[in-house]
């Protein structure tokens, strides 16, 4: 698992396997629970999750989550 933060644009990726992420995924936004406003996407590939992409990460997940990622930009 490798998780990445790019402080620019405020996003968080979770990447959830050692595999190269190779095109083919199927990107499928989740639904968040009532009242929330998030923006939250699956990434799907032969079947397998493999990806969690969060906007709006800052707010979305807690600051200690956000300090083991790498930081991107």
């Amino acid at each position: 698992m490798r998780i990445t933060y790019d402080r620019q644009a405020n996003a968080a990726y979770i990447k959830l396997t050692d595999d190269p992420l190779t095109p083919g995924r199927t990107s499928i936004p989740a639904d968040p629970p009532e009242g929330v406003r998030a923006f939250v996407v699956l990434d799907w590939k032969d079947d397998r999750l493999v990806g969690i992409e969060v906007l709006d990460a800052s707010s979305r997940l807690h600051q200690d989550f956000l300090d083991q990622a790498e930081t991107l930009g």
